[in-house]
């Protein structure tokens, strides 16, 4: 069996904690999004910060190596619907934590009409009621790629 893995933290908070303009933001979008607390919120905005820092190193690098590891991450980020067909790594650089908000399993099911608000979609997800394919999905914050969005 072993030993149980070391928790990790799976966001990084802000800089500043007490900016008025980053709040309000904050604010608006765990209202729009039906978020419990900013803690999820700062989860998605660091899972875009870790692609665009990856897209920065990226750009840099003209390597064999490089010119692989570009394709796997435009592959990915097209997989999601976070980009175009035929997109370049400058377009990374451009998205923002709406665009992966909107990407999320609790927001479909608002929006595919499944769930009356945002936040009775997160009771549903949490509660057993909605699967993704044959495959029950429990954590609102999943985020569905474009081939399972149909079969949600």
């Amino acid at each position: 069996m072993g030993d149980p893995k070391k928790f990790r933290k799976k966001y990084d908070t802000p800089m500043h904690p007490w900016n008025k303009t980053r709040i309000d933001a904050e604010r608006e979008l765990k209202f729009e999004y039906g978020l419990p607390n900013k803690k999820e919120q700062w989860k998605m905005s660091s899972v875009l910060k870790r692609y665009k820092t990856l897209a920065k190193r990226l750009i840099a690098d003209t390597t064999k190596q490089g010119e692989i590891e570009k394709a796997q991450m435009m592959e990915k980020l097209q997989k999601f619907g976070l980009l175009q067909a035929g997109a370049h790594l400058d377009d990374i650089l451009s998205l923002e934590v709406k665009d992966i908000m909107e990407r999320r399993l609790q927001t479909i099911v608002y929006k595919k009409g499944l769930a009356r608000s945002v936040k009775q979609a997160r009771q549903f997800i949490v509660h057993r009621h909605i699967s993704v394919g044959e495959r029950e999905v429990t954590f609102p914050s999943y985020l569905v790629s474009l081939e399972e969005e149909p079969l949600v």
